[in-house]
């Protein structure tokens, strides 16, 4: 077996390459799939290197490539409805998810805290980046912008001067199968809760909402919360919903921050859930299935569409999938019902 006869030192290209019997250029190309190496060659300069146990040094090949290697995962979404106080939750999920799939691609992911200025994306050195669900005028890909770095969208983006390819989360089919929850439940007025903001799943929201409540005949009654509230907020806009109007028996509230304040805002008003009032969400996180009761809420496949998106990232990078019309459709969503919006109903 080919030794280093070097005691503890690590092994080096040049140490590969005597075992071998070849150049170290032909085993940097050999183990990096690069030139017209003998595949012959190929095999057996790998074959030495296992043996040997060599590492290449991965900031030396950076520095050489002009690469990184390392992409972000960036939102200007505040962690008061993105995360919460735990940190646990839908910003989270996509994260760790993201980064299993870039480092299957050799790639490290940086996570940017979802700060509204977007400054934290300055100062890290990466090749390109995810946008989670982007709002008009998103400070996170302002930024990428500004300093030239290729980027995709985790969520359709709403900017009419956008134009990265992105992974659809399907809002208006989401928002759609919430409603028809409720109605199948006996919902006649439900109210709908979504951000102040413009990002697409309360664009989207709103846009199928108007249409089913059109559909079945039902009064609209949207009612928006600034996502730094969180909870609070959700708290605040449906106990006035609930003075204002009164014969609201179903919210959806599409942040789940804003349903577990839902929740509260109900129990204070002397109503019950679900009895009274049901309540749904977006997300099946970790605050939807702590809540009392635990909300029903839609399971968007979070992982794979994280997957998807660093791969449309790296397609980029590799210069391929560069149309701003490209778009990856999330695998379809499905509702998890639970106590939050089940009852026995009049089916009159």
């Amino acid at each position: 077996m080919p030794t280093t006869g070097s005691g503890s030192r690590p092994p080096t290209i040049a140490d590969v390459a005597s075992a071998a019997g070849v150049s170290r250029t032909t085993v940097s190309h050999a183990l990096n799939g690069l030139g017209k190496v003998d595949p012959r060659t190929r095999e057996r300069v790998k074959r030495v290197a296992a043996e040997l146990g060599y590492r290449p040094n991965l900031r030396a090949q950076r520095l050489r490539r002009g690469q990184a290697k390392a992409i972000a995962l960036a939102s200007s979404m505040p962690f008061a409805v993105a995360a919460g106080p735990s940190r646990l939750g839908f910003y989270m999920e996509i994260a760790a998810a993201a980064a299993e799939s870039a480092l299957l691609h050799g790639y490290a992911l940086v996570l940017v805290p979802p700060v509204e200025s977007g400054s934290g994306l300055h100062s890290v050195d990466i090749d390109g980046a995810i946008v989670v669900e982007p709002d008009v005028n998103d400070a996170a890909a302002a930024h990428l912008k500004e300093r030239g770095l290729p980027y995709v969208a985790l969520g359709r983006p709403v900017s009419p001067d956008e134009a990265a390819p992105y992974v659809d989360l399907r809002g208006e089919f989401v928002t759609e199968l919430l409603l028809t929850h409720l109605r199948e439940q006996g919902a006649r007025r439900p109210a709908l809760v979504i951000g102040a903001g413009r990002r697409h799943s309360s664009v989207d929201a709103r846009a199928a909402y108007e249409r089913v409540a059109a559909e079945y005949g039902w009064t609209p009654i949207v009612a928006t919360a600034p996502e730094a509230g969180g909870e609070e907020a959700g708290y605040e806009r449906c106990a006035e919903l609930l003075a204002q109007h009164p014969g609201i028996d179903a919210v959806c509230a599409l942040v789940d921050a804003f349903a577990v304040g839902a929740v509260r805002a109900i129990r204070d008003s002397g109503r019950a859930v679900p009895d009274d009032v049901m309540v749904v969400t977006r997300y099946d996180g970790l605050r939807a299935r702590t809540c009392e009761p635990p909300l029903t809420a839609v399971d968007l496949h979070l992982d794979r569409a994280a997957s998807d998106a660093v791969e449309l990232l790296l397609g980029r990078l590799r210069g391929a999938g560069t149309a701003a019309a490209a778009t990856v459709p999330a695998p379809a969503p499905r509702v998890i019902a639970r106590a939050s919006s089940l009852r026995v109903t009049d089916p009159r």
